[in-house]
């Protein structure tokens, strides 16, 4: 199993969240999985992989040869892969991943939940697209969802094929269902 992790990688996040980062990384590596991320070693990148690996997990990182630098590539990783844009990162990143998980993060992961989560809704893939929603990080976000529902823009079918949790375990048994 490899599930595919979006989450910030800003260095300026509170400590709760580099914790929450490294609890993903733990419970994915306990549960004998390997992890797909975007190939930093900064922020909440940093520290998923970090404790992935340090419970044994495989990590398949993926990088932007633009941000190798500023996201500080992780040469740690079990395989890293340099590309040259965003969209080839993603397409990797899709590629290596048999389910998504989106932990707390700012426009980068909105964007990239928003493509695989789209591509879902579409059946270009079947794959699992889950949003752990700490701290009610993305509750607006939820929120505007079902009024884009109600307002005709958003289907019932897309609404349900997202998983939305606040607890760690729920959100990794979620990629598996």
């Amino acid at each position: 199993m490899h599930v595919c992790v979006y989450c910030g990688s800003l260095k300026t996040v509170p400590q709760s969240y580099l914790d929450l980062a490294a609890s993903v990384g733990t419970q994915i590596a306990a549960r004998g999985w390997s992890l797909v991320w975007g190939g930093g070693r900064t922020s909440m990148m940093g520290a998923v992989s970090s404790a992935a690996r340090a419970g044994g997990s495989r990590t398949i990182g993926v990088i932007p040869r633009g941000l190798a630098t500023r996201e500080i590539a992780d040469h740690d990783a079990d395989e890293l892969l340099v590309v040259d844009t965003m969209r080839e990162r993603k397409a990797a990143m899709e590629a290596h991943a048999d389910a998504f998980l989106a932990l707390p993060g700012g426009i980068g992961t909105a964007e990239e939940f928003f493509e695989v989560w789209t591509s879902r809704v579409l059946a270009m893939h079947a794959k699992p697209v889950v949003l752990l929603d700490v701290d009610n990080h993305y509750k607006g976000l939820v929120e505007w969802l079902y009024q884009l529902r109600d307002k005709g823009f958003v289907s019932e079918h897309a609404l349900r094929s997202l998983v939305v949790t606040d607890d760690v375990s729920a959100a990794l048994d979620a990629c598996v269902a």
